[in-house]
C-alpha cells in the first residue's frame, strides 16, 4: 500500500541551481523566497530547468458522522451543494482554476449524496459519510485501506507533474485537529479552531466533543490506525494521492489545515515526502502554524507557507492563489538572462554581490 519514496536531495543539481540563480541578471539572493522555491522545484522534477506540465488541481470531498455532534456551523447538506457548486463552476476554487488554468476534479469519496455522471466528477465513493467517531471508529480499517488506494490511483490516472490539493466536508477541521493532537503529541486545545465560523461558546463546545473522541481512541497510535479510527474518506483519499504524487516526483502543492493533515499521516508512513511538498499558505486556523512546525524535511527546518492572508476556506484556494508563484520561479529559472549573456556588469572584484 505505501509506494517506495526516496530521498531526493541532490547535492550537486543543488548547488547547479543555486548557481544558475547567483548568475543572472540581478543582486545575489535579491528574489528572496522565490530563489528558495525555484531550487525545490528543480529538486523535485531532477531538472535546471523546471518545467510544471499538466496541473492538476483536485477537491476531495467526503461527509462526517462527527457532524451531528454541532462541531461546525454549517450542516453537513453543506458538503454536496458545494460539491454541486464546484462543478456548476461557482465557488472560489472554480474560478481560480478557471483563472491561473488549472484542471479542476472534483472526487466523491464519501458525500452523502449521489451526484449524477459529469465531466470533473469522479466517483470513489466508499460509504455515505464516516460514522460518528465518538462511538465508533470513523471507517474500518479496510475502508481507510480502499480510501488511500483511491487516491493513488486517483493521482495515477491524471497524469501531469504537479498535484494541487483541495478538501470539502462538513467536519472535517475536527478530524485534522485529531490527526494533529493525536500524531503530534500536541495539546487538543491548541489544535483546535473556530473551523466554519464557530462562536467562542462554539469553539469550547467543539473542544468538550473531540476530547471525548480523543480518550474514545486512546489506543489508536500508528498513523493508518488514528487515520481510521478519526479521520475522514476524503482526507485518507488525500493520503493516498500525496503518496503517489511523492512516488512520482511531482510537486505537490499543499492548501491549508485539512490537507496538511493529510500530508502529516502521509509523512509518518513515508517521511520524504515533505521534500515534494510546496505549503502554499498559512491558514487561520491555529492548528494550522503547529501542523507547519510538525511537517519538517529535516531538524529545525520546519517548511514556510508561501502566503499568510488569513485564509481559511479550504477547497484548494490557497493553492491555486499560490500557483502564479510556482510558474513564475520556474519561469524566472529558465528564462532570466545571466550577467554574461545579456553583457551586463556584476559586481565589481571581491565586493560581494549582497551589497551592491
Amino acid at each position: 500500500m505505501i509506494p517506495s519514496i526516496p530521498d531526493i536531495a541532490q547535492p550537486d543539481l543543488a548547488r547547479r541551481l543555486r548557481h544558475k540563480l547567483d548568475n543572472k541578471t540581478k543582486p545575489l539572493g535579491s528574489l528572496g523566497r522565490i530563489e528558495a522555491l525555484a531550487v525545490q522545484l528543480g529538486l523535485i522534477l531532477g531538472s535546471e530547468s523546471p518545467q510544471l506540465i499538466r496541473p492538476q488541481l483536485v477537491v476531495f470531498a467526503g461527509d462526517h458522522g462527527l457532524a451531528a455532534r454541532g462541531v461546525s456551523a454549517y450542516p453537513s447538506d453543506v458538503t454536496a451543494q458545494m460539491v454541486e457548486n464546484f462543478l456548476s463552476g461557482g465557488a472560489a476554487v472554480s474560478v481560480l482554476a478557471r483563472q491561473h488554468g488549472l484542471a479542476l476534479t472534483v472526487v466523491d469519496c464519501g458525500v452523502r449524496s449521489v451526484f449524477s455522471p459529469r465531466a470533473g466528477l469522479i466517483d470513489r465513493k466508499i460509504a455515505a459519510g464516516t460514522a460518528d467517531c465518538l462511538g465508533a471508529p470513523a471507517m474500518t480499517p479496510a475502508q481507510c485501506a480502499q480510501a488511500v488506494h483511491n487516491g493513488r490511483e486517483i493521482v495515477a490516472e491524471l497524469g501531469g507533474n504537479a498535484l494541487l490539493l483541495g478538501e470539502m466536508g462538513i467536519g472535517n477541521t475536527s478530524c485534522a485537529s485529531l490527526l494533529l493532537a493525536r500524531l503530534a503529541g500536541r495539546d487538543l486545545a491548541d489544535c483546535v479552531g473556530a473551523g466554519t465560523g464557530l462562536d467562542a461558546a462554539g469553539v469550547e463546545r467543539k473542544r468538550r466533543v473531540l476530547q471525548e473522541v480523543m480518550t474514545f481512541h486512546a489506543n489508536a497510535i500508528a498513523p493508518l490506525d488514528v487515520l481510521a479510527a478519526m479521520g475522514g474518506f476524503e482526507i485518507a483519499t488525500m493520503v493516498g494521492a500525496v503518496l503517489e504524487a511523492a512516488a512520482g516526483r511531482r510537486v505537490i502543492v499543499v492548501d491549508g489545515f485539512i490537507s496538511s493533515a493529510a500530508v502529516l499521516v502521509a509523512q509518518r508512513l513515508a517521511p520524504h515526502v515533505v521534500q515534494r511538498c510546496v505549503f502554499s499558505h498559512r491558514s487561520g486556523e491555529p492548528g494550522h502554524a503547529l501542523m507547519l512546525d510538525q511537517l519538517a524535511a529535516g531538524p529545525g527546518e520546519p517548511p514556510r507557507a508561501l502566503l499568510d492572508l488569513g485564509l481559511r476556506l479550504g477547497e484548494g484556494s490557497g493553492a491555486a492563489l499560490a500557483w502564479p508563484l510556482l510558474v513564475s520561479a520556474c519561469a524566472l529559472l529558465d528564462e532570466m538572462a545571466s550577467f554574461e549573456s545579456a553583457g551586463v556588469s556584476g559586481p565589481r572584484d571581491g565586493t560581494p554581490q549582497a551589497q551592491r
